[in-house]
């Protein structure tokens, strides 16, 4: 709500300030103030816009759940650089909605994480799978970020291994 009445003064602000100002004898009067046809349908249509905008953030507030993983960290131990390694996160459904994963991410390109394609049932499983190709030799960890209708709306797991 509050992000909304800011969007809301923003609109008016600029459309104040980018539709020109109009003189009456040495006063200055914004054409948003005069009435304009044209500015009372774009407050009309942002309007309209943020009320939509307002309505999907409820929907998307009644639809969080919660998830649990397996395991929050995944250690390798000793390997060699450039090869390829894989392993899952199982991602559980403990919430009363459909879990939506919308996005998987990694902290670096040597890591490539797949979610799953639908959404998981309350009380039901799926995973995560994670790939881990590293490139030079030293001690490694990345992070793992999935986005979720959950709250909080990020979730980490971790991999690490030393990379020989």
């Amino acid at each position: 709500m509050k992000k909304s009445l800011v969007v809301v003064c923003g609109i008016l602000f600029l459309a104040a300030c980018s539709a020109g100002n109009q003189k009456n004898e040495g006063e200055v009067v914004s054409s948003v103030a005069a009435g304009g046809e044209n500015d009372e349908a774009f407050i009309k249509e942002n309007a309209k816009m943020i009320a939509k905008e307002e309505a999907d953030a409820k929907a998307a507030e009644e639809n969080v759940t919660t998830l649990k993983f397996d395991k929050e960290f995944h250690d390798f131990g000793e390997i060699a650089a450039g090869s390829e390694n894989k392993c899952s996160f199982k991602v559980t459904n403990t919430g009363d909605k459909p879990l939506i994963i919308y996005n998987v991410g990694a902290s670096c390109g040597c890591t490539t994480p797949k979610k799953p394609e639908h959404p998981i049932l309350p009380g039901k499983s799926d995973v995560i799978e994670v790939g881990f190709k590293p490139n030079g030799p030293g001690k490694s960890e990345k992070t793992v970020t999935v986005q979720a209708n959950t709250e909080p709306r990020v979730s980490t797991v971790k991999v690490k291994a030393d990379v020989k």
